[in-house]
C-alpha cells in the first residue's frame, strides 16, 4: 500500500514541517508515503466568483497531473463525511483489500477543491465543520493516517 497526499500550497512554518517530518517517518514503518505540493494560485483581494472558479480550476489541473487513475481518491472537504479514527483505519484496510495499491488524499487550497475534482473522488471526508488552515490539516491528516495504522496493527497509541 502506498499513500500519496496531494496538497495545494507550500508549507512555510517550521513547526508544521517538523510535525509532518515526524509523522511521515512514523507512517513509513507501515506504508510508503509521498507528499506532493502543487503551487497555489494567487487570489485577488476582491475576487469575484468567476475568478475564484478559474483559480480552483487551475489548482485542480495541477492536482490531476499527479493522479494516474488507478488510485483510490479521498478528498478533504468541509461537507464530506465526518469520520472517526477507526473509520480511517477501516478505509485503509478495505481499500487495499479491494485491489487498490495506492490511496490519494487531496487537500485543497484557501478556496477549497473544485467541484469536478470532488465528483471524481471516491470519497469526501471531513475532520469537522470548523475551518482549519490547509497547512495545519496536513498534520491532522498525517496523524490520523498514523493512528489508523496503529489501530489496524492492534498497537497501543495514546488516546
Amino acid at each position: 500500500m502506498k499513500i500519496k497526499i496531494i496538497t495545494v500550497g507550500k508549507l512555510k512554518e517550521e513547526y508544521l514541517k517538523s510535525a509532518i517530518k515526524e509523522y511521515t517517518k512514523r507512517i513509513n514503518k507501515y506504508s510508503k508515503i509521498e507528499i506532493i505540493e502543487v503551487q497555489d494560485e494567487k487570489i485577488p483581494e476582491n475576487a469575484r466568483e468567476k475568478e475564484k472558479e478559474q483559480i480552483l480550476e487551475k489548482e485542480a489541473s495541477k492536482i490531476l497531473k499527479h493522479i494516474k487513475g488507478k488510485e483510490y481518491i479521498i478528498s478533504l472537504a468541509i461537507e464530506g463525511k465526518l469520520v472517526t479514527s477507526e473509520e480511517i483505519a477501516k478505509d485503509i484496510n478495505n481499500i487495499s483489500i479491494n485491489g487498490y495499491s495506492e490511496i490519494v488524499y487531496i487537500i485543497g487550497g484557501s478556496l477549497g477543491i473544485m467541484e469536478r475534482l470532488k465528483k471524481e473522488s471516491n470519497k469526501l471526508i471531513s475532520f469537522g465543520r470548523i475551518t482549519l488552515p490547509h497547512q495545519l490539516i496536513r498534520v491532522v491528516l498525517l496523524e490520523q493516517i498514523y493512528r489508523g495504522f496503529k489501530i489496524l496493527n492492534n498497537e497501543t497509541y495514546h488516546k
